[in-house]
């Protein structure tokens, strides 16, 4: 199979383009590298059967160049991170609506089939005890910069939606809960490497609020085979699909652990939102995914916890990768 990545150079595309390779597939990646980075693909660039394109999505004839050479896509291209979506609001809005719209016309043009990466935030401020695909957005007002990241990943669901009900585009959806692992960096708000990194300088783990908010984290390797499952099962299509490990933690007890597991001395800060993410700032206290849906349909769950994720990012750490 010939596959396209959008936004390949980021921490889940890169390992998704090499889990893939690994299977004989051809991979094209396309990414601008505004939140990627051209190392997490560099050990690729010899491999044959892998091709990276320098561009952004929004660059329609490159795309439409790529779509044709391929059997479907993976689009996985957007803004990251809550911090760079603060502090990039156009461009966030901009690559998750245009973008995605690009990818969805090309795709149907060519009868390409699809799968579009989501995101938990769909969810906003719903703290139930574990969230299905279903549920309703509960999100706060339109001047609180953060929420614009939710509107326009659920714009893209509707999106792709409309063209599966309606062009009949094979198109299948997925919800991400915080996927980290070796290799993932802290730069854009990714908690778990971000708080590795500073116990394992000595320097104080910083956490934003009270830190009594909880989160579920979910190993790279558990979402790369979960996203190869849906898109190959073909009654995954015109479905939506939560992946994610419903272990959840505070905050606290994450820094903790973490503080735990590499011996260190570092002390345990808290820092206001306001401070740390300046006053048009708000959070949620709990999100928790319902994994039964994605159990039922493709029988994935999740194999590594929260002691595995942070025992591998350490030794990626430490070995200096």
């Amino acid at each position: 199979m010939r596959y396209l990545i959008t936004g390949g150079a980021g921490f889940i595309g890169s390992n998704l383009s090499r889990f893939l390779l690994k299977k004989g597939h051809e991979i094209f990646v396309i990414d601008d590298l505004s939140t990627g980075f051209f190392e997490n693909i560099k050990d690729l660039e010899q491999n044959k059967n892998f091709k990276f394109i320098l561009d952004s999505i929004l660059n329609i004839e490159i795309l439409e160049q790529t779509i044709q050479k391929v059997d479907a896509i993976f689009h996985l291209a957007a803004s990251v991170g809550v911090e760079y979506v603060i502090n990039n609001p156009l461009k966030s809005i901009e690559i998750n609506v245009q973008g995605t719209e690009n990818v969805l016309k090309l795709a149907h043009r060519y009868n390409k089939k699809v799968l579009i990466t989501s995101t938990s935030e769909i969810y906003g401020k719903n703290e139930k005890d574990a969230l299905i695909e279903t549920d309703d957005r509960i999100l706060g007002s339109t001047t609180i910069s953060r929420w614009s990241y939710s509107n326009t990943k659920a714009l893209d669901e509707f999106l792709g939606l409309a063209y599966y009900h309606e062009k009949k585009l094979p198109l299948t959806i997925i919800r991400l809960f915080n996927t980290t692992g070796p290799g993932q960096v802290g730069d854009y708000g990714m908690v778990v490497p971000r708080f590795v990194k500073q116990a394992l300088l000595g320097k104080p783990i910083t956490i934003y609020g009270d830190g009594e908010q909880t989160r579920c984290f979910t190993h790279i390797d558990d979402v790369i085979k979960a996203i190869e499952i849906v898109m190959n099962e073909k009654k995954c299509e015109g479905q939506i699909f939560n992946i994610g490990n419903p272990d959840e933690h505070s905050i606290n007890d994450l820094a903790a652990i973490i503080r735990k597991m590499t011996n260190s001395n570092s002390t345990i800060e808290h820092i206001p939102y306001e401070k740390a993410m300046g006053s048009n700032f708000e959070d949620m206290r709990r999100r928790v995914p319902d994994i039964t849906k994605i159990k039922k349909y493709a029988n994935w769950e999740p194999k590594l916890y929260l002691k595995e994720i942070i025992e591998d990012i350490i030794e990626y750490q430490k070995n200096g990768e």
